[in-house]
C-alpha cells in the first residue's frame, strides 16, 4: 500500500537491518553516536525545533520496528517525539523496541555538545551522516543563521526522493553471488567485563594535517595507517601475554559501498574488510604491518568482488527455507552464525567515515565531530574516528576496564611524531 511521501505502510530491513534485528538483547544492540561541538551551549529548544522538523523529511528514520511471524519490519512512526534529552554518562545504550515510543533514535544535549544515536538496523553511518548534517543545518537556521541546502545538506521542505529510500543491497545484488570462505579464529583482545551497563569511552584529538603528512611520508591513507598502528598495537599485546600460539590478528572494517555503486540511499550500504596479520609466521615491524594492511585493503576493494559478496549475502537471506523458518528459531540461528563468522574471526573493529563537509556558512558553527561505536558483543573496544577541518577524533569504546590498547595506540602516535589530546569518562 503506497503511504505518506512516497514511502510505504510497512517495509522490509535491508540485509544489514535483518542481522542487527536478529542479535537484538535486552543487554546489546547496536547502536552508534554522532556528536556535533558546537561554538556556543546548545539551545535545547532550537534543537527540539528542528527535530521536530527534520524527522518527516527522513521517514526511513521515523519508523519504529515490528516483528513479524518470520522477520521484522518497519512501519511509520506516529508517536510522539523523539525528544531531545540531556546527555548520559555511558551512551550508546540497548535499545528496547517497545520503550521511547519505539523510536530507533535519539537526540541529546549538553553544553556545547548536540548527539545522535542510531541503531544500526535504520541506516549505516554514511546514511545517519546525510541525517545529522542536515538536522544541525535546521538548527542553526533556528537560531537565525542562513545555511543554505548544499554539501549535503537535504532540502527539509521537499519530499523524500526514491533513491533514498532504495534498498541498495538489493539493487545492486546480481551475477555470481559470494560470502567468502570460512574464516579462523583471531585473538579476541578481550578483557575483564565492566557491570552492566558501562561504556567506557576515551577519545584522542589530533591534526589532520600531521596525520595526512605521517600516512604520506609511509606510501598510504590515513585509514590505512590508523588501522595499521591499531593492528601493531592488539599484535604487540597478545605477545606480552605469551600464550602458547599466538593467534591471528584481524580487524573489521566497515567499508561504504555509495563510493563504488551509485546509491543515495539512507539506509545500510556497507559491507566489511578483514585484513589480518598472522603471528605465527614471525615477528613483524610497524612497517610489515602496514604494508600488509595497505595491500590488503587495495586488494580486497574492488566493484566485482564486493559485488560478489553483497549478492551472497542478499541471497543468504533469501533462501527459501529461511524464508518460512519462524522468527524465534531464526534468530538465535542467525546470532549463532554471527559469533561464528563476525565476531570470532576479528580482533576489532576500526571505522573511518572520513571527512565531516558542512556548506562554508556553517563551519563558524561547529568546533569538532566525535563518533562512538556502542559496545560489542563481548568485552573489548572498537575504534572509530571522524574529521572536521583540521581535528580528528578517534574513539575507543568498550565494556572492558581495561585501557591497554588504547593506551597504547596514543602512545604509538606519539612517538611517531603525532600530538594528541585525550579525554576520557573513566572515573579512574
Amino acid at each position: 500500500m503506497p503511504g505518506r511521501e512516497g514511502m510505504s505502510e510497512w517495509y522490509r530491513l535491508d540485509n544489514a537491518g535483518v542481522l542487527y534485528s536478529a542479535l537484538q538483547k535486552e543487554t546489546y544492540s547496536a547502536i552508534y553516536r554522532f556528536s556535533a561541538v558546537m561554538d556556543r551551549p546548545v539551545d535545547r529548544q532550537a534543537l527540539q525545533r528542528a527535530v521536530d522538523q527534520t524527522m518527516p523529511r527522513f521517514p526511513t528514520f521515523r519508523v519504529r520496528i515490528k516483528r513479524g511471524a518470520f522477520w521484522y519490519y518497519f512501519e511509520p512512526n506516529d508517536a510522539p517525539g523523539p525528544y531531545v534529552k540531556e546527555d548520559i554518562s555511558n551512551p550508546c545504550q540497548p535499545v528496547r523496541f517497545q520503550e521511547d515510543n519505539g523510536w530507533l533514535v535519539r537526540f541529546y544535549c549538553y553544553e556545547h555538545r548536540i548527539s545522535v544515536e542510531v541503531f544500526h538496523a535504520v541506516s549505516d553511518g554514511g546514511g545517519a551522516l546525510v541525517f545529522f548534517k542536515t538536522l544541525l543545518a535546521v538548527y542553526l537556521r533556528e537560531l537565525g543563521h542562513r545555511i543554505p541546502n548544499t554539501c549535503g545538506v537535504l532540502d527539509i521542505t521537499a519530499p523524500p526522493r526514491p533513491e533514498e529510500l532504495e534498498d541498495a543491497y538489493g539493487k545492486y545484488a546480481q551475477g555470481k553471488g559470494w560470502r567468502g570462505g570460512r574464516r579462523g579464529r583471531a585473538y579476541q583482545n578481550t578483557g575483564t567485563p565492566e557491570p552492566f551497563y558501562t561504556l567506557n569511552v576515551t577519545m584522542g584529538f589530533c591534526s589532520v594535517l600531521q596525520l595526512k603528512q605521517k600516512a604520506k611520508s609511509y606510501g598510504v591513507s590515513i585509514t590505512e595507517y590508523l588501522a595499521a598502528v591499531l593492528m601493531k598495537v592488539i599484535l604487540d599485546k597478545q605477545h606480552r601475554e605469551a600464550p602458547g600460539r599466538e593467534l591471528p590478528v584481524a580487524l573489521a572494517i566497515p567499508i561504504n559501498l555509495r563510493a563504488w555503486f551509485p546509491s543515495e540511499s539512507l539506509r545500510n550500504f556497507i559491507l566489511t574488510t578483514r585484513p589480518v596479520i598472522d603471528p605465527s609466521l614471525g615477528e613483524y615491524s610497524f612497517e610489515e604491518v602496514l604494508s600488509q594492511v595497505h595491500h590488503m585493503l587495495r586488494l580486497n576493494l574492488s566493484r566485482q568482488r564486493m559485488r560478489a559478496e553483497l549478492t551472497g549475502n542478499v541471497r543468504f537471506t533469501q533462501n527459501h527455507l529461511l524464508q518460512i523458518v519462524p522468527i524465534a528459531l531464526k534468530n538465535p540461528v542467525m546470532a549463532l552464525g554471527y559469533r561464528l563468522a563476525g565476531v570470532r574471526p576479528y580482533s576489532g573493529t576500526y571505522t573511518n567515515p572520513g571527512a565531516f563537509l558542512v556548506p562554508p556558512e556553517m563551519e563558524p558553527h561547529i568546533r569538532r565531530m566525535e563518533v562512538i561505536l556502542g559496545q560489542a558483543t563481548n568485552p573489548r573496544v572498537h575504534c572509530a574516528s571522524i574529521s572536521y577541518g583540521d581535528v580528528m577524533e578517534i574513539t575507543f569504546a568498550g565494556t572492558q576496564k581495561e585501557t591497554d590498547t588504547e593506551r597504547e595506540f596514543f602512545r604509538f602516535l606519539i612517538r611517531d611524531g603525532i600530538a594528541v589530546k585525550v579525554e576520557s569518562n573513566r572515573t579512574e
